[in-house]
């Protein structure tokens, strides 16, 4: 059986600041980075059998 999931830590002090920082900063994916996505993902899909 699974765990339950718990709440999300409160961030405080220097990592919210971090966390906010991080947030603010994204950088979107370049076209190497999504390829190499995309490839993984449609190799996982390949071979991914789930019985239904």
């Amino acid at each position: 059986m699974a765990r339950p999931i718990e709440e999300t830590p409160i961030l405080y002090g220097k990592d919210a600041e971090r966390f906010l920082k991080g947030m603010a900063n994204v950088k979107p994916a370049t076209k190497e980075e999504r390829a190499k996505a995309k490839k993984a993902f449609e190799w996982m899909r390949s071979i991914a059998t789930f019985a239904l």
